[in-house]
């Protein structure tokens, strides 16, 4: 029986919060009288590094649903009918190679501010959270790869998948067992030390804040964008406090399975933290999720010697590099496949799936080598009402930020723009 504290939460709170109902992954159901609750909708994006073998990842340019599947895709054949892969979109103010995923999710021009030669925006997975995670303990959740940042991004210094509103990038949870912790691990620390240390927090923020304001006489017209720039931060912070204490007195969920103190890195790595992304939508403890896979201990699970760096130029007269990269798509997609079994298998409170409440992106800004355009995606879930089972070519030129934007609006967020969108890719829309 649920502790009376959640139970009393529970029927008080208008906030929809699922009970554990993963019973492949070691969740008890509970019974309950009420009537079931419609499921909410959730959007995640998993990225990778060092784009795909662009002659065996894509099928032709034919569109439609009678295309074949290629080579790279093989895995997926067995959910052709419930995804929908999406050529000739790109980034077009994307003109490095070298910085991987950092725009991959804003859309963004690198260059728009003036005199900077780094400029960010929010991205689309931000955007969503701003709406969908007012009611959850975590407004979204940012995982990278157990071997860290250096080899992540697929090229360069791309921080995280996951930007603000400021454009400063969202810190990610490294791997697995950091994903576990911060979902179900228990605060052991009483309440009413946990209330003193929040009010200590406060107090510093008004303190900066105050120290702050009396700066803003005699500012420049740049320097008070930069104070400008702060007090967002400063804000930014006061909403993550006020979101500690609105969830301080509700205990986390159940683990679904015990804590992963050992795992291989790069394959199993993955389906691990896809698992962990599974428990976190059916303990409704976040709506939004970004996951930056890792590809060079991919490689290494694999078996294969060869560098992502190298990886990502081959050529179809270097059998090791090329042979390297389809067994790394081959891998990908086998990996992806597995996840939307799992999607597709598990029940939500109403009976649906919960493959028909989520909104799932995954690709690359990287086609292949230092190529930005026709970058690899496909789309899938039921939540965003897409058109699912097709080969779809976009016209010629149309910004990837085009079709998250139809995602956005298609879970009920109406942003008028994202990034480069010059309007939702229609082309997808149910």
């Amino acid at each position: 029986m649920l502790p009376t504290s959640r139970r009393r939460f529970l029927q008080s709170t208008t906030a929809f919060i699922a009970l554990p109902v993963l019973e492949s992954l070691g969740f008890r159901r509970f019974a309950s009288a009420a009537a079931p609750v419609a499921p909410p909708k959730r959007m995640l994006f998993l990225s990778f590094g060092w784009g795909v073998t662009q002659e065996t990842w894509y099928p032709d340019q034919k569109p439609g649903a009678d295309y074949v599947m290629p080579k790279g895709l093989l895995p997926l054949e067995r959910h052709r009918k419930d995804i929908s892969i999406v050529q000739g979109l790109w980034n077009r103010y994307s003109n490095e190679g070298h910085w991987g995923s950092t725009f991959w999710l804003t859309g963004a021009n690198r260059y728009e501010e003036p005199g900077l030669n780094f400029h960010n925006s929010i991205s689309a997975d931000q955007v969503a959270a701003a709406q969908l995670g007012l009611s959850t303990r975590f407004a979204s959740l940012q995982f990278n790869g157990a071997e860290g940042d250096m080899n992540l991004s697929g090229h360069g210094p791309g921080l995280s998948l996951a930007w603000d509103v400021n454009g400063k990038p969202v810190a990610g949870l490294n791997g697995p067992l950091a994903a576990y912790h911060r979902l179900f691990a228990k605060d052991t620390t009483p309440i009413a030390q946990q209330q003193t240390m929040l009010a200590e927090k406060r107090s510093v923020l008004d303190t900066v804040m105050d120290g702050a304001r009396t700066l803003q006489r005699g500012l420049n017209r740049t320097d008070h964008a930069k104070l400008d720039e702060y007090f967002q931060s400063i804000r930014d912070i006061e909403t993550r406090l006020s979101k500690e204490e609105q969830w301080m007195n509700v205990p986390r969920p159940p683990a679904p399975f015990a804590e992963p103190r050992e795992f291989d890195k790069g394959r199993e790595e993955i389906k691990l933290m896809y698992d962990i992304m599974l428990a976190a939508m059916h303990t409704d403890s976040t709506r939004v999720m970004t996951y930056r896979q890792p590809v060079a201990s991919l490689l290494t699970s694999l078996e294969i010697k060869v560098f992502p760096h190298d990886m990502s130029h081959y050529s179809t007269t270097l059998g090791e590099k090329l042979d390297a990269s389809q067994r790394r798509d081959f891998a990908q997609s086998e990996l992806l496949a597995g996840f939307i079994d799992k999607l597709k298998n598990l029940k939500e409170v109403d009976g649906s799936r919960l493959f028909d409440n989520v909104s799932l992106a995954y690709g690359s800004n990287i086609r292949t080598a230092h190529e930005l355009n026709n970058c690899p995606t496909i789309l899938t879930g039921g939540a965003a009402g897409l058109k699912l089972g097709r080969n779809i070519v976009a016209p010629k030129d149309t910004p990837l930020c085009n079709a998250w934007l139809a995602l956005l609006h298609g879970v009920g967020i109406k942003a008028e723009r994202h990034g480069d969108s010059s309007g939702v890719l229609k082309e997808i829309i149910a």
